[in-house]
Order: C-alpha cells, then structure tokens, then sequence
C-alpha cells in the first residue's frame, strides 16, 4: 500500500448496482459522510493489530511464502471463470482470503458478466513495491489487490460490497492511487464466523441461491479428503476435478481450495 492520501470514490452508486446489491442481501452504506475508501493511519493500524492477534509472520522471501503454503499456512489461488490473477507473483493467500475471492468472484460475475482480476496476495518483505507501507499486511497472507472494474456501475457494485464487508468488521478495504485498485486486508477468523452464519442464517431467497452457488463453487480440502471422495460426495469425477482445478495428479494438501462444477 502507498502511503499518499486516498481520494474518496464516487458517493452516488447507480441505481442498477443498487439494485444488484439488494438481490444479494448486501446493504449499501448508510451515509457518504461515515464510510469512504480512504486508507488512513488508523486503519493500517487496525490491520497490523488483526495480524498480530493471528499470530501471523511477516514472511521475508519468496522460499518463505513457497514454505509456508507447504505446511498448509498458505494456500494456493486457482483462478476460475469467476476470477483471474494478473501480474501475481505468488499465488498464494491465508485460506480465508481464498474464501473471500470464492464468493466475491462468483458474486461479482453473476451482477457484472466478467470475471474479478485479482492483482497482488503474498508478497514477501524482499518483493514488496518500493511505495509500498512498511507496515503492510501482504506479507502475512491477509491481504489481496483487486483492479477497479472498468464500468461505473460494476466499480460502484464491488465499492458497495467492500464498504459493506468492512462495515460489518469483516476486511479492511482502501481504494490506492498508485496504480489505482483495491487494496483489501481480510481478517481471518472474522471473516470465518461470518460466512458460517451466512450459512447458519440461510437469509432471503435471492441470498440463498448466490451463497449457494459459491458455496457449491469452492470446496476447502479437510485432513483425510482425497480427489476420490470429493469427488463422490459432490456427484462429479475425479477427472472433472483435476481438470477444473489444473491438478496434473491426484495430490492435494489440507486447507487447499478447489473449484467444483456448478450444480454438483
């Protein structure tokens, strides 16, 4: 993240991102005035203080990040037709934040048609842009980059969600200017207890059938899964698996997301 100031975005989302925020049982922002994009110090201090209630390391080097993914702190991002990663150098995010990039994506392409580019997730000390904070929180896993959609309405849609998230006190989102996008830092266990009562309440109708269609889209791997079994309980093949998922085997490791077929 950089540390110049951050502009607030458009304060009037259109009506049809309104509307699209409604279907999914997202609430818009209750006034301009109480919730903006603008980064702060306050909030860079909230992300390094969720960190550290996480008990998470600020990886230095790339083998680092490439270690830490192999003991499962770490999971690997497989883009789908939902999202895509541009420009990541290590495709790699605490489970949580694979979770939120599941559901967002799947959100984000049923209210805009294309998929949600991801920019930035790990990024060790030693591969941290030179206006980045240092105190930033990609080190750690929590945080990803998002591009800022190119239409107003779709840009008006994901500012609404995010502002919404973060309300709730789930993320902590910044619009950055250099380059512009989105910076978010999900936190984990938050996050966690949010979607299990998403789950747990069901919500109206319209919630129900987008929270079921990620839900179906992801599935985070367990101790003691394999391909064979997923497979089985989710009505699908192994085959369809490694193929949707870009598997050369049948290896998988715990904490792990994978993309199911819709409707399995």
């Amino acid at each position: 993240m950089d540390k110049t100031p951050r502009p607030r975005f458009s304060r009037a989302p259109a009506v049809v991102a309104g509307a699209l925020l409604a279907a999914l049982g997202v609430g818009l922002p209750t006034s301009a005035a109480s919730q903006s994009l603008r980064g702060s110090t306050a909030s860079l201090d909230r992300q390094n203080r969720m960190a550290k209630e996480h008990a998470y390391t600020f990886i230095d080097e790339g083998d680092r990040v490439r270690y830490f993914a192999s003991q499962g702190w770490l999971v690997r991002i497989e883009p789908n037709s939902d999202f895509a990663l541009k420009g990541v150098s290590y495709p790699y995010a605490r489970p949580e934040v694979a979770l939120f990039v599941q559901r967002l994506g799947s959100q984000y392409r049923a209210a805009c048609g294309e998929p949600l580019v991801v920019t930035s997730l790990t990024r060790p000390l030693t591969g941290q842009p030179v206006n980045a904070s240092d105190r930033s929180v990609h080190p750690t896993g929590m945080a990803l980059d998002l591009r800022t959609p190119r239409t107003r309405v779709c840009r008006s849609w994901l500012e609404g969600v995010l502002l919404s998230l973060e309300r709730g006190g789930v993320i902590e989102a910044t619009l950055e200017r250099f380059p512009v996008h989105y910076h978010v830092a999900v936190y984990p266990r938050q996050y966690a207890s949010y979607v299990a009562a998403l789950q747990t309440r069901g919500g109206t109708t319209a919630t129900k059938s987008v929270t079921t269609m990620a839900e179906r889209e992801a599935y985070t791997v367990r101790r003691g899964d394999s391909l064979w079994a997923i497979a089985r309980n989710h009505g699908t093949t192994v085959d369809e698996l490694r193929n949707r998922n870009r598997l050369a085997g049948s290896q998988i490791y715990v904490g792990q997301v994978l993309n199911l077929p819709v409707g399995s």
